[in-house]
């Protein structure tokens, strides 16, 4: 009785002595969740879902600091009991950028030991970019040659098959189960809170695919207000500055428009996004049509807060021409064999497909503030090609992941997890095969002050047909112990000299397993055989890396990162589609006549092969920038890359399949690139302008310039060699350089709060080039643009 009226008494004295607060964005004055209030006087309590929050310090005037991940920190005096409001106010922009990828946790990117880049979502939209493969290639470092993106010099031209390069969306690998390759053009990047390009291997957080780097994707969560995005589109491609390359008598266009909706509940939300496009194409035959919806569910029960819980899907159906050759360096935009398909020999052909992926995850923290992270994901692609239905395929690719995560105050962290991922194909092209892939990974990051720490380590088994050894392990100098797993290991270090400048080092080891298509694929296309090899092994490789990150300030509103990078990059076993003479045992070659049965002929092409033993040297120098100075707002991404990409394969018949004999530069590399992207905004205008320069590539496979079988007159690409002869001298044609430098710019406006018209020129200098031998890209173009937001 006498702690009730104890009790009775002092309700008075805690309901008057409250602080009740909302915290709020300043922008949108959306609330915030999950804000942390941390009293003077020892109290703390987090915001909840409608950013409201109550706390009771034992005297007054007491001190509150509010914090917020991507929020600059709040310190307020409060001086008595009462209502207020809160308003979190964004970092300074660039120097507070959150990254997810290199730990699996949110950190800031001065404080990652490892390069990165970032691009925004107003670089994607405002430069009217279409799918993923343009976005990246936008970013310094990063080279995109035909649906295959290299970081660094790390990859060559595979025809399609495999990568070195892990595409992640919601920190989920999205490789195909077949070619182990990456579709661009099925990636919401509407949907993208920004893109995260992480460079050096990357395995043991993430495995195999990762050899090279990673491009991580994570959608934009919905917000209680609730947002609607749209944006239209329309373009035209120009004349190519050679009139024997127009085969059209109407000028293509092309044509895109989305539409993406997220709002967030207090117990659940939702996003959904539709994209559509559609491409006359510039390359004869080449048409694109593709329709998307893709979005997420979220559940966040009231009675649990710890708990969150969501679905995501995506599903794409599309119908592509696919170019693949030219009919000669003079008729570069018309298809090998012309472009009717329904005549012999023609290398173009049509096909549709469907892209479905299905995401559900959970996330709960425990009464210890552990994080238990589930992410699944069924992903099934489907093609059918119309033009020749030997190559049919489906496969599917399932994955689950167990992260257990802690982290300490201060910025340490230990994450540690279990993944699955197995793979099924069915293939007209490649035949029947599954494959199963089991990993084990943990990570400890220590912060020491100014120093941070990271050592992490993976364990890698893979099978494919039930067939194991791709992950063996072997010890000691006779390799007399075998392990059945693989290990993998990252180490690295940062260290922050000052306020703004920030020192790093690391060391990643990678794998990669052979994809289906790299192994089984068995094809021709004109006078361009492949052949298949089930006895390719996995390729293994490390990078290490030193580097420093200076802020720039000018005035209180603009800030840029001057970054500078010195990086080596080793690899052994790559897997490279090698040209030569591939007899099955069971045949005997009896004749040179094309019409005999057993025409040696038949037996030229390619063949995937461990072929490489390979070391990357150089260095990179970056400037990304954003903020204001004066009125003007000014936001950039600069980079200059310099490459050493060298072969240490001494055999001589794989060196014969150079272009140039007097290099052993890696085929399909070159030593220079330079990117740089520049926009403006003053008042409602703005103004922007890219470059994109890469100096000659010296060597490609010596094939593509000779005759398949010398004397017949047969070329795999006719006129490369006296095309690739002109580029080297710089001729007129290609600017009076070797290199290819490309020039876009852009101009828009915005007005009545909600819209942005934009006009963008693509190429302004209809420059000629190409990214890998017989694909020469678009000529100068042109696009008109309405975006809106509400």
């Amino acid at each position: 009785m006498k702690n009730l009226l104890v009790l009775l008494f002092s309700l008075p004295f805690f309901l008057f002595s409250q602080i009740t607060g909302t915290i709020v964005e300043e922008e949108g004055k959306d609330p915030v969740y999950g804000a942390k209030i941390i009293a003077s006087t020892g109290e703390k309590v987090l915001s909840g879902i409608d950013g409201n929050f109550t706390l009771t310090p034992i005297s007054y005037p007491t001190t509150l600091v509010i914090s917020a991940q991507t929020f600059a920190n709040d310190t307020l005096i409060i001086e008595g009991p009462g209502a207020i409001t809160i308003e979190m106010k964004p970092p300074f922009k660039d120097l507070e950028t959150v990254v997810v990828s290199v730990g699996r946790r949110d950190q800031k990117l001065e404080d990652v030991s490892i390069s990165m880049e970032i691009i925004r979502p107003d670089l994607i939209d405002n430069k009217g970019i279409s799918n993923l493969e343009q976005a990246v290639d936008q970013a310094p470092g990063v080279y995109a040659m035909d649906g295959q993106v290299s970081i660094r010099g790390g990859s060559g031209f595979a025809y399609g098959a495999g990568s070195r390069v892990l595409l992640l969306w919601n920190g989920i690998p999205l490789l195909s189960g077949d070619a182990g390759d990456t579709k661009w053009n099925a990636i919401p990047i509407e949907c993208a809170s920004q893109i995260e390009i992480m460079k050096g291997a990357s395995s043991v957080l993430y495995g195999s695919g990762a050899l090279n780097g990673i491009i991580s994707l994570t959608e934009r969560e919905p917000t209680l207000k609730g947002e609607t995005r749209a944006k239209i589109q329309t373009g035209i491609y120009g004349s190519p500055k050679r009139s024997s390359l127009k085969w059209w008598s109407k000028a293509p266009l092309f044509h895109q428009a989305e539409a993406s909706y997220g709002k967030m509940y207090k117990k659940f939300g939702y996003t959904i996004s539709m994209n559509g496009f559609r491409s006359d194409a510039y390359k004869e035959g080449e048409i694109e049509n593709r329709g998307r919806v893709s979005g997420t569910f979220y559940i966040r029960p009231e009675k649990t807060p710890n708990l969150k819980a969501g679905i995501g899907y995506n599903v794409q159906y599309q119908k592509k021409g696919f170019f693949i050759i030219w009919e000669s360096d003079s008729l570069a935009y018309t298809p090998n064999g012309g472009a009717d398909t329904s005549v012999a020999g023609s290398s173009l052909t049509y096909a549709s497909g469907l892209r479905m992926s299905i995401d559900p995850y959970v996330k709960f923290f425990d009464k210890k503030k552990n994080l238990h992270t589930i992410k699944t994901r069924l992903y099934s692609i489907t093609n059918t090609n119309e033009t020749d239905a030997s190559v049919n395929s489906n496969s599917t690719v399932a994955y689950g992941d167990y992260q257990f995560q802690h982290k300490w105050s201060k910025g340490t962290a230990l994450t540690s997890g279990l993944t699955y991922l197995r793979t099924d194909v069915h293939s007209n092209l490649f035949g029947d095969h599954y494959s199963n892939n089991y990993a084990a990974y943990t990570q400890y990051e220590q912060s020491l002050g100014r120093l941070d720490l990271t050592a992490g380590l993976r364990l890698e088994y893979y099978e494919q047909d039930g067939r194991s050894g791709d992950s063996d392990f072997y010890i000691g100098k006779d390799s007399s112990l075998i392990l059945p797993v693989y290990p993998i290991v990252r180490i690295g270090a940062h260290y922050q000299v000052a306020e703004y400048t920030h020192i790093r080092a690391s060391f990643g080891q990678g794998i990669r397993y052979p994809s289906v298509a790299e192994r089984y694929t068995k094809t021709s296309v004109g006078a361009l055989n492949v052949f298949p090899n089930p006895d390719l092994q996995p390729e293994i490789g490390w990078a290490a890396e030193l580097g420093i990150k200076q802020a720039i300030r000018i005035g209180k509103d603009w800030k840029g990162l001057l970054d500078l990078a010195g990086f080596i990059n080793q690899y052994s076993n790559m897997m490279e589609f090698t040209f030569g003479q591939y007899i099955p045992d069971s045949i005997t070659v009896v004749s040179l006549n094309p019409s005999a049965p057993n025409y040696f002929g038949n037996y030229i092409g390619f063949q995937a092969q461990n072929a490489e033993k390979a070391r990357i040297t150089g260095f990179e120098i970056s400037f990304n920038s954003q903020g204001k100075i004066k009125d003007v707002e000014l936001t950039s991404l600069i980079g200059y890359t310099y490459m050493n990409p060298v072969s240490l394969n001494q055999d001589s018949s794989y060196l014969a399949t150079f272009s140039d004999s007097n290099t052993t530069q890696l085929k399909y590399r070159f030593k220079h690139l330079f990117k740089a992207d520049i926009e403006a905004t003053w008042k409602s205008f703005s103004v922007g302008v890219s470059a994109r320069y890469n100096s000659y590539m010296s060597n490609i496979d010596k094939i593509f310039e000779e005759e398949v079988i010398p004397g017949t007159g047969i070329f795999i690409l006719p006129g490369l060699k006296e095309y690739r002869k002109l580029k080297k001298s710089g001729d007129e044609l290609f600017g009076n350089h070797a290199g290819s430098f490309v020039m876009d710019a852009r101009i828009g406006y915005s007005f009545g709060n909600h819209y942005r018209v934009g006009f963008i020129v693509n190429n302004i200098l209809n420059a000629e080039y190409v990214t890998r031998p017989g694909d020469l890209q678009a000529p100068r173009n042109f696009i008109v643009q309405l975006q809106m937001k509400f």
